[in-house]
This record gives structure tokens, C-alpha cells and sequence, in this order.
């Protein structure tokens, strides 16, 4: 006996398993359900969802292919005037097959095997009730250039030196080195400040100095 290419096979040859599939697919179109094992069910139903799909042609050819193989006129009847109708606007998935247990004596996995004959409502496509209202133009109003005089450079070094000792930080200078007046270092990262004399004072690389303990701590950083 030649070896199936595909899974198990069903009955002792390949004819025999698909005059089984065939009966099975009989069943399924006379009574709408059928309970048998799951492996049976899985194996039905890309033949049942075949012949559905000849049955929503309706020619003639289709329903000759359909007797070839069923081979049940009751069966071709069914599906072709009972069946393609309720599926028509079905683009697929004509069956479903749900797990019922196992059955008593050799423990063998059940499941269900139906058509899906529910009537398929299409999704509502999305659409604006209301026209956007379009903005009206936005007329910019002059802007008159006003004369800025700038004020001499010695004047502005007080200011920021005057600025630099009310605040309690200063960032780091070009060089890295701390400003006068500032010797606790700060981590952004961490949020953690070193005192000088701290253990890894020397080696943490500051991103923020601060005057003191308390003014570190106001900025949330902690020891």
C-alpha cells in the first residue's frame, strides 16, 4: 500500500478513504451536523468547504463534480438548492468543528463537525456625519520692528554673577571644573550629590554643582 504524503490516512487505502470522507460529506449536507472523532472532522472539512464551493456555481458541470464525489443524489440536491443559497455571501469558511470530549472505550478525542449557515452582516463602513467646516484665513496683523539697544557687556557680567550667587547650582564649566562657590557635585542620572570628602568624590564626573547640602537636597537630589 502506497505511504500517505499528508497525515494519517483513513480506512485501509486511499479509495477507502475517500468513500468514507464521501459519506461523512453526505451526512453533514442531509442532517446540517454530524458528531464523529476529530481526526475524521479535520480531514472532512476541506472536502465539504470544496463541494460548497461548486454548489455556490450552480452549473452544471459543478454539480456533476459534486456527483462524482458523493455520490448521493439526496446529498447533490441538498446542497445545491438548500445549501449554496445560504452561503452566498459567505467568501469561505463554510464549517466549523467543535470538541465535544472523548469517547468511552478507546478514549478517542469527538468533536462536532456544522455548517455555517448564519447570514454574514458586513461591517459599516465609517463616514463623517458632518462636513468639516473649513477655517477662515487668519489675516497676520504688522509687526512693527522696534529699535533694541544693547546694553554694554560690563554691565551684563554683574548681572549673571549677581544671578549665579542668588541660585543655589551652577552647571559645570567648559573644562568640566566646578564654579567658584560650588563644591558639591551632582548626578542628574542618579540624583544623587557628593560632598567633598565623600567616598568617589574625586572620581564622579559632575553634571550639576551645588553650594551646599541643602540647596542639592531642594533640588531633590539626595546623599
Amino acid at each position: 500500500m502506497p505511504k500517505p504524503t499528508k497525515g494519517a490516512r483513513l480506512g485501509g487505502g486511499a479509495a477507502h478513504e475517500r468513500l468514507i470522507l464521501a459519506n461523512l460529506a453526505s451526512a453533514l449536507f442531509i442532517n446540517k451536523s454530524i458528531k464523529t472523532t476529530e481526526s475524521k472532522a479535520k480531514r472532512l472539512r476541506p472536502v465539504a468547504d470544496r463541494l460548497v464551493t461548486f454548489a455556490k456555481r450552480g452549473d452544471l458541470a459543478s454539480r456533476r463534480r459534486a456527483m462524482a464525489v458523493l455520490r448521493n443524489k439526496e446529498a447533490v440536491h441538498v446542497l445545491f438548492t438548500e445549501i449554496a443559497p445560504l452561503v452566498a455571501d459567505r467568501q469561505g469558511g463554510y464549517t466549523r468543528v467543535i470538541k465535544v470530549g472523548f469517547r468511552k472505550g478507546d478514549n478517542a478525542p469527538m468533536g462536532v463537525i456544522e455548517l455555517v449557515l448564519e447570514p454574514v452582516t458586513p461591517k459599516a463602513k465609517r463616514t463623517d456625519s458632518a462636513p468639516k467646516a473649513e477655517k477662515a484665513p487668519v489675516e497676520e496683523a504688522p509687526v512693527e520692528e522696534a529699535s533694541v539697544e544693547e546694553a554694554p557687556a560690563e554691565d551684563a557680567a554683574p548681572a549673571e554673577a549677581a544671578a549665579s550667587d542668588a541660585a543655589g547650582s551652577a552647571e559645570p564649566n567648559e573644562d568640566g571644573s566646578a564654579p567658584e562657590g560650588f563644591e558639591v557635585k551632582g548626578k542628574s542620572s542618579t540624583k544623587k550629590f557628593y560632598e567633598p570628602g565623600a567616598p568617589g568624590y574625586a572620581q564622579v564626573k559632575a553634571d550639576v554643582y551645588f553650594r551646599d547640602a541643602a540647596a542639592a537636597e531642594a533640588e531633590g537630589f539626595a546623599s
